[in-house]
């Protein structure tokens, strides 16, 4: 085991966005916060994790491969801790700032991505970007134009417990049940998976019809985001924002019925607790929300950061890991993740028992296992050996 340091570190860059926000930064800069955890062995390789909100540094997965001796950056994205006017392509610059800061500030020569749940998204959409440049403006027409940074390709990308984009999975868990977005309470019964209408086990006709209406909320509200947009332009407010609230967004099958993306999970469960409560708790994917951050983070046919859609543009190396009991990314985006990929070197994993984040005294032999497999995966491509 390695001893490590923790080395905090600024990345600063100017906003190219036409459409301005000040989270993280003053309007016109970018400052993004990170920190390089640094063994005292050394390397030519870093693993570089980012989450379009999410802080990670601390994570039981980040501190254990600093341990297992990799050296390891964990950045915030300018939107740490607040989604609400979340822009993908602005957090993708953010990302590339960042692995240009550890290229030329720290002087790494191979770059490997982590892409920890809601990170696996963001980093493929990053690298099929920087492979193969498409993605001009946001889905609003605004910057920033990422086929002009200049984003500098990863060497390999590792999806860990990561889900296949935040869009499908809002999609996914949106309560389909919801008929007015202005009143929640205005509800189709037999869609409501916490009425009394209907009750777990559920039958494959009621699921096709539950995610069938799941997109066709998800599809209103873009109608609804369009719509409002124009009339904004047309009054000429068209630089101004709009926020709105998006309720039930934790009414997922899965979690009342086992039988539906079966797992090791706890029923009745999900990663923020009891889904009832969560689905119009304060704390929901998309619970508040603004128009431009809608269209490019969760439309169901706009956002782009998606891995099975960015998948055909890679032509790295690939790690795809699972865990059994995660109660956050089920089966089925593993297996979507791994097989969206036609490249000859990927590997998938899957660890028995293992939970979302390996929290907790009974996760140790899990988290274990599978730091071995991405030591290995790493050695075997020539990522773990020491630099000069």
């Amino acid at each position: 085991m390695s001893t490590y340091e923790r080395v905090p570190f600024l990345v600063v860059f100017p906003d190219t966005s036409s459409s301005r926000d000040v989270y993280g930064g003053t309007g016109d800069i970018v400052a993004l916060e990170g920190h390089l955890l640094k063994p005292d062995t050394p390397s030519d390789t870093v693993i570089v994790m980012m989450h379009p909100i999410g802080g990670g540094s601390y994570l039981p997965m980040t501190v254990a491969l600093a341990k297992a001796g990799h050296h390891v950056v964990y950045c915030n994205s300018r939107y740490r801790g607040a989604d609400h006017a979340l822009i993908m392509e602005k957090v993708t610059e953010d990302l590339a700032a960042c692995v240009r800061h550890v290229r030329d500030r720290f002087g790494y020569a191979k770059v490997v991505l982590a892409g920890w749940s809601g990170g696996g998204a963001l980093s493929a959409f990053y690298q099929a970007e920087a492979e193969k440049p498409t993605v001009t403006a946001t889905p609003t027409g605004e910057g920033p134009d990422l086929t002009a940074l200049d984003l500098v390709p990863a060497d390999a990308v590792m999806f860990l417990a990561a889900h296949v984009s935040r869009h499908r999975t809002l999609t996914e868990w949106m309560d389909a049940s919801i008929l007015d977005e202005h009143d929640p309470t205005v509800r189709d019964p037999s869609l409501d998976l916490y009425g009394t209408a209907v009750a777990p086990p559920y039958d494959q006709a009621f699921l096709d019809r539950y995610r069938d209406a799941q997109i066709a909320r998800n599809r209103r509200i873009t109608a609804w985001v369009r719509a409002k947009l124009a009339a904004m332009e047309a009054a000429g407010r068209g630089d101004e924002e709009f926020g709105f609230v998006v309720h039930g967004t934790m009414a997922d099958p899965r979690w009342l019925d086992p039988a539906v993306d079966p797992n090791d999970r706890e029923p009745g469960v999900c990663y923020l607790g009891d889904p009832r409560i969560v689905n119009n708790g304060p704390v929901g994917l998309a619970r508040f929300t603004t128009l431009r951050s809608w269209l490019s983070q969760w439309s169901y046919d706009d956002a782009r950061a998606d891995i099975v859609d960015c998948a055909p543009a890679i032509s790295v190396p690939i790690l795809v890991i699972g865990n059994s009991a995660d109660d956050a990314c089920t089966p089925s985006h593993t297996e979507r993740i791994h097989e969206a990929f036609g490249v000859v070197d990927k590997q998938l994993h899957t660890i028995a028992g293992a939970t979302h984040y390996y929290a907790g005294p009974d996760q140790k032999d899990q988290l274990a296992e599978a730091v071995g497999i991405i030591d290995g995966w790493l050695t075997e491509r020539g990522f773990a050996g020491t630099g000069a």
